[in-house]
């Protein structure tokens, strides 16, 4: 068993050591223990602490891609790399790295592929009363969006089982956190959450520049992953909410005609018709939504058995390999690998 802990870096010269200290050197259940650092476009000396405290392997890109990227490219990175548990942490040592161990020991257990970090929100200090109610809205969103269980959607301590990663896809630069939860929620991935510590501040969020701006951008990323999974849901009620209203504006039109008065509320008529039209198109493109949604699910399926075929885990004709006692591809790669993010 095989783990490898990745840490998405921009600028972290003076954090990213200390968390790389704190974390786990052996873990019981699992044989072999990786660090992978994700050099986003960084113009300090991120990578060369990186490299002096002798990480296995470097992401390095020439320009910042933002953190959805970086996640992605580590992931893929680490899967290449022959890992069975993928976890995912910050540089500014906000997580506790001794929380790992029970971090993965769902996935152990083989009673999750997804396993999210629960933050005591409500006791994070550094935490405005804003910040704090904005996180738990965001979370009770995530959670009716997905039809998950999450209580702290905005995490980004998890680990992902091997089967998950290889089905992980984030379509947003922002971040891979919200959408993340949704795709899995959506596709009936097994996700859970185990409560973890958090350690205190030593810098300030890069993610949050503006409570607006914040709030914005996860809403967009939210209604963006639900109407990628579930469209003809979201278009049906938003048509069938406007031609009920078209045909309400209609009726009242017809007893005003019936009575006789019916020349003086001719804009009803107009209204009612435009309403229906409007309901009609929002239904139809609801469906071809729908048609869409229903191909990009099939080459998601074709993605995850090509990439089981890139890592060696099918053969040719598509059956199973196993290798070593394990089912995965034998991949022996030199420590303290600098790999060009572009090429990842």
């Amino acid at each position: 068993m095989k783990l490898i802990i990745q840490i998405p870096c921009y600028n972290e010269a003076d954090t990213l050591e200390i968390a790389l200290n704190e974390l786990p050197k052996h873990i019981e259940g699992v044989d072999e223990i990786e660090y992978l650092v994700i050099n986003d476009g960084s113009s300090d000396d991120t990578e060369q602490v990186a490299l002096d405290w002798g990480v296995h392997y470097i992401v390095h890109f020439k320009r910042n891609l933002g953190l959805a990227k970086g996640f992605l490219a580590g992931i893929d990175l680490a899967l290449r790399h022959g890992a069975d548990i993928i976890v995912n942490t910050d540089a500014d040592n906000q997580y506790c790295g001794a929380d790992i161990e029970k971090l993965i020991q769902p996935i152990l257990r083989r009673e999750a592929d997804i396993v999210i970090g629960e933050r005591p929100i409500d006791e994070i200090r550094e935490f405005s009363f804003i910040k704090k109610r904005l996180q738990r809205f965001g979370s009770r969103v995530v959670r009716l969006a997905s039809k998950t269980d999450i209580p702290d959607a905005p995490s980004g301590f998890r680990a992902y089982s091997r089967k998950a990663a290889m089905r992980v896809n984030v379509h947003n630069e922002f971040t891979y956190t919200l959408e993340t939860i949704v795709q899995a929620g959506r596709n009936k991935m097994a996700i859970t959450s185990v409560p973890i510590n958090t350690n205190p501040e030593l810098r300030k969020s890069r993610l949050m520049h503006s409570i607006f701006d914040y709030v914005k951008k996860s809403m967009l990323t939210i209604l963006r992953a639900v109407l990628m999974y579930k469209p003809l849901k979201i278009f049906f009620l938003l048509g069938s909410t406007a031609m009920l209203v078209g045909i309400a504006i209609g009726i009242r039109f017809l007893i005003y005609f019936f009575q006789g008065s019916g020349n003086g509320h001719i804009q009803s008529l107009i209204l009612a018709t435009m309403m229906i039209i409007i309901g009609s198109q929002t239904i139809v493109t609801g469906l071809q939504a729908d048609i869409i949604s229903a191909n990009r699910k099939l080459l998601e399926d074709i993605q995850y058995r090509v990439k089981k075929l890139e890592l060696g885990l099918l053969d040719p004709d598509g059956r199973p390999v196993v290798k070593g006692g394990g089912e995965k591809g034998d991949l022996d790669v030199p420590c303290g690998n600098i790999i060009d993010g572009t090429e990842v």
